[in-house]
């Protein structure tokens, strides 16, 4: 197999360009329509090449004056410097009605004038001109079927909860798979990228939410290879490309063109973001980070080609799977795809592959109908399409040339109103809802359920409502505070009580002791209704010893845990499996939901140096376990040897709130009071240990944050000018009445939450800091952020003024690794 061969073009190519030069050379002043053959196809793509502007939209129905305003949205753009140049290419029936070249193709090492041939990095026009293609023709041939599940096919990718993720969920984007790999976290080879994709975790359900993700295309690319027993590139060019004739389309293209093809930007080999000492400007190597990592073939992205290559694509599709005599898709195959395939709740309407009207559909315009259909590309590239009036938009740009920072997703839009503007002649039927070959398919057979939050029964609940099997003849030691409450409000401790199976001998308190109301050391005692005797765990020891654990043979945890690294309860109960496990106890852990949800992971690893009573494991801050989870990875990654049993619960997803439970809200601790607190913790909690007020002492502890020598206005101001995603930020004066800074008043900050599905709150706490660092470094304690922080390395950035997105880049990798060691313990997806 030759790689980077390069498709011979169809018969009939050299004639089809002189009979063109014969036909404008003549006077002919009208263009023959493209013959219905293969050398027709190039024929007449030819003709749209050589022919003038008045005779390509001549009886096309096509406003000459208004298609020029196209020309003057181009230009302008490249003025304002958004793109170093375009080609627009604009074809209405078998007709090339716009054809023009703008700007250069390179600015840098030296300027070149861009040419019609000019060959473009397609980014993820990948995903529909060469994978969704390639499926759609397999689906045809019966070897895949929509309702096929992934595992099917990559036997590995079964596991963490993606059993249920079947080949529509790929191509529509509801799969629950994230974006994209950590791209600061390099590798190298194919195989490694579909390794790291079987490692993912899901961030829903599938078919629950639209989730726009290259890796279910480079998935969906493996599929091919599998299925057809050809690599991609080499699947596409001989089945696809070189029967359409077009030429100029290829995965990593070979050396002797890289002249006509457009730069996009100096990256790193392997490296994002593209910059560095060991940037080289790629040309002819694919941009997308993850496609190079893979070799430059993926489904996702790698593709190259020219604008003459996609018209020939274009009126395939528009002639419903055939163009100058070649097939490639069937008619209902096409009508398939371009039909909305997103479910009913999903307000993203996407084909199998192609974007109807989504949130990426801007290049739809103001004016084309939602019956159209198309795609775009990152280096700034747009196919749409739009069978109602038979027409086509072509944009072809490397508006990431030189540096990444083009613009065009303004100029695409505009571009496609600009040319709907100027159709004169269109059906009467152009506003009906999903005209020409799209409508609307939700799939009664290969479609998807809709989607309604299910309540949530804790393991208390489990446990009960199983009669308390586990336990049954077991002498119980609890840990536990007032969180540990079943949905009637019967608390842990009175249900083991009073089970007629169990005998309960003793109690277990954490920090803020068994009633969650102590800020400071707790004394051991006696609960009041059931006699028992209290152990604090918190006091004069942090660690059962062995007096408090006669006459037990079980230990139960039944506590609700924050979801952030700090939160001292999860290190309370490694120090009681530890416990059982030197003294032969069985360990029962009844889980509860991670308040914040159990998908986000945030922040850096903890030092070594670091690791302790407020880090007991190495891990970021957010870390998207729940207890019951944490509870099996320590026992395993630390070799603690304890009999465990979680008692899972039922009902809960990794992407649920708090609030989507059903469960009652209790404070964990006197100062998480909601869960907007609890959502702001892992970010503001991290510089606790500083000389900052975090608003202990206030109503709004977690919520605001202030010192004597704080400005509030300077703070917010600054705060606000980041642009931080989900968060705004205000100023506030506020007098704490107890802990730091307490009876002086304080200027600082108040944070309000806009939307917590897009904060990052560590993100959040490291911004506060590197504020607090330039605006007040020489009052800010910022040295004593490092023990919640867990970072040494995160704090020396701050204090050498790096900005603070670099250093939250730097994460990735951390980041990547904990998603990993954790997959193995998840007991939710």
């Amino acid at each position: 197999m030759i790689l980077n061969a390069r498709p011979q073009p169809p018969s009939g190519f050299t004639q089809g360009i002189v009979s063109a030069s014969i036909i404008q050379n003549s006077g002919a002043c009208r263009r023959p329509s493209i013959a219905m053959n293969q050398r027709g196809v190039v024929i007449g793509l030819l003709l749209g090449v050589l022919l003038n502007t008045s005779d390509l939209i001549a009886g096309q129905g096509v406003d000459e004056a208004r298609l020029a305003r196209v020309s003057v949205l181009v230009r302008e753009a490249i003025d304002a410097e958004q793109l170093p140049g375009a080609v627009v290419l604009v074809g209405r029936g078998d007709e090339v009605v716009y054809f023009e070249v703008f700007g250069d193709r390179a600015l840098v090492p030296a300027r070149e004038q861009l040419t019609r041939d000019t060959i473009f990095d397609l980014a993820s026009l990948t995903k529909v001109v060469a994978t969704t293609t390639s499926v759609m023709q397999l689906v045809e041939a019966g070897q895949i079927r929509l309702t096929d599940r992934v595992g099917t096919f990559i036997p590995e990718f079964s596991r963490y909860g993606k059993e249920s993720v079947t080949v529509r969920h790929l191509l529509t984007h509801m799969s629950g798979l994230r974006p994209d790999l950590d791209l600061a976290d390099e590798f190298e080879g194919y195989d490694e990228a579909i390794h790291r994709a079987t490692e993912e975790v899901l961030l829903a359900p599938p078919g629950r939410q639209f989730v726009y993700s290259d890796i279910n295309f480079f998935l969906l690319g493996e599929i091919v290879a599998r299925v057809s027993g050809l690599p991609l590139d080499q699947y596409v060019r001989e089945r696809i490309f070189v029967p359409l004739g077009m030429v100029d389309t290829m995965f990593n293209p070979p050396v002797n063109i890289v002249p006509r093809i457009a730069p996009t930007e100096a990256c790193p080999p392997l490296g994002w973001p593209c910059s560095g000492p060991s940037s080289v400007m790629l040309r002819g190597t694919v941009h997308d980070p993850t496609a190079r990592r893979m070799g430059g073939v993926a489904g996702h992205a790698g593709l190259f080609s020219t604008a003459q290559d996609l018209a020939i694509f274009c009126r395939m599709l528009l002639g419903r799977g055939t163009v100058g005599g070649t097939r490639v898709l069937a008619p209902l195959t096409v009508a398939k795809m371009t039909t909305v395939a997103t479910p009913q709740h999903e307000p993203n309407r996407r084909g199998l592959g192609w974007d109807i009207d989504s949130v990426f559909a801007s290049n739809r315009g103001e004016l084309l109908p939602v019956g159209s259909f198309g795609h775009t590309g990152f280096t700034g590239t747009s196919l749409w399409l739009d069978p109602t009036t038979d027409t086509y938009v072509i944009f072809l740009s490397n508006r990431v040339h030189p540096d990444g920072k083009g613009n065009v997703v303004a100029l695409r839009a505009r571009v496609a109103t600009a040319v709907a503007a100027a159709l004169i002649e269109v059906p009467l039927t152009i506003g009906s809802q999903g005209g020409g070959m799209t409508g609307v398919d939700f799939g009664a057979s290969g479609g998807f359920p809709l989607w309604t939050p299910r309540p949530v029964m804790a393991g208390i609940d489990v446990l009960r409502a199983d009669d308390f099997a586990p336990l049954r003849g077991r002498q119980v030691g609890l840990l536990t505070n007032h969180t540990g409450l079943a949905q009637d409000g019967t608390t842990t401790i009175d249900l083991l009580h009073d089970a007629d199976t169990v005998e309960l001998v003793a109690l277990f308190s954490p920090e803020h002791g068994i009633r969650g109301v102590e800020d400071s050391a707790v004394a051991s005692g006696r609960d009041k209704r059931t006699g028992l005797a209290i152990h604090s765990l918190y006091g004069e020891t942090r660690r059962p010893l062995s007096k408090m654990l006669e006459d037990l043979d079980t230990i139960v945890v039944d506590i609700q845990g924050i979801g952030a690294r700090f939160y001292t309860y999860m290190t309370t109960m490694a120090y009681v499996m530890e416990a059982a496990a030197l003294h032969n106890l069985s360990v029962v852990v009844l889980d509860r939901p991670n308040p914040i949800g159990g998908v986000a992971i945030e922040g850096p690893i903890q030092d070594d140096t670091a690791v302790g009573f407020t880090g007991y494991f190495p891990m970021p801050i957010r870390h998207g376990l729940t207890l019951g989870e944490l509870a099996r990875l320590f026992n395993e990654q630390l070799e603690i040897g304890a009999e465990l049993t979680v008692v899972e619960m039922t009902g809960w997803m990794r992407d649920a709130w708090f609030d989507w439970t059903g469960l009652r809200w209790v404070n964990p601790s006197p100062n998480m009071r909601n869960l907007n607190q609890a959502a702001l913790y892992p970010g503001i909690g991290a510089i606790e240990g500083t000389n900052v007020s975090v608003g202990r002492g206030t109503d709004a502890p977690f919520e605001q944050i202030g010192a004597p020598w704080i400005d509030g206005v300077e703070l917010a101001e600054h705060l606000n000018a980041r642009s931080l995603p989900g968060i705004r930020f205000y100023p506030v004066a506020f007098t704490p009445e107890s802990s730091k800074h307490a009876d002086q008043q304080c200027g600082g900050i108040y944070m309000i939450v806009t939307n917590r599905d897009l904060l990052r709150p560590v993100r959040v706490g490291l911004e506060v800091a590197a504020a607090l660092h330039r605006l007040y470094g020489d009052i800010f304690e910022i040295d004593a952020a490092v023990r919640l922080f867990g970072s040494l390395d995160t704090l020396n950035r701050i204090k050498a003024d790096e900005d603070p997105s670099t250093i939250a880049q730097s994460w990735v990798a951390d980041e990547a690794a904990w998603r990993r060691l954790r997959a193995p313990y998840l007991l939710y997806y």
